[in-house]
């Protein structure tokens, strides 16, 4: 559970991008639901087939609208954001 902070944010993209960037993996993270279902009820901006985080060709630089940074605390109640940090690192 990675907070977001954003109502206006979105990505957005015309359906040839989408599908190149469906096609190469680019896409890694979607927004979703509790459960882990992706779809419009957990889609907070309208962001084009729910995509919340991209990533180049080369894998080595991503970019993401939820805020992970804001789940990396205990005493905030939410550690959740520290899986992505981690897995920056190599860390489990």
């Amino acid at each position: 559970m990675i907070p977001v902070a954003h109502g206006e944010g979105r990505y957005h993209a015309d359906d040839a991008v989408l599908d190149a960037l469906e096609a190469n993996g680019q896409v890694i993270y979607r927004y979703c639901d509790a459960s882990g279902r992706v779809g419009s009820n957990a889609n907070p901006n309208g962001a084009s087939r729910d995509i919340a985080g991209i990533c180049n060709a080369g894998r080595n630089v991503f970019g993401m609208m939820p805020h992970p940074e804001r789940a990396c605390s205990p005493e905030l109640g939410n550690t959740d954001g520290l899986a992505v940090f981690r897995s920056l690192f190599g860390i489990a």
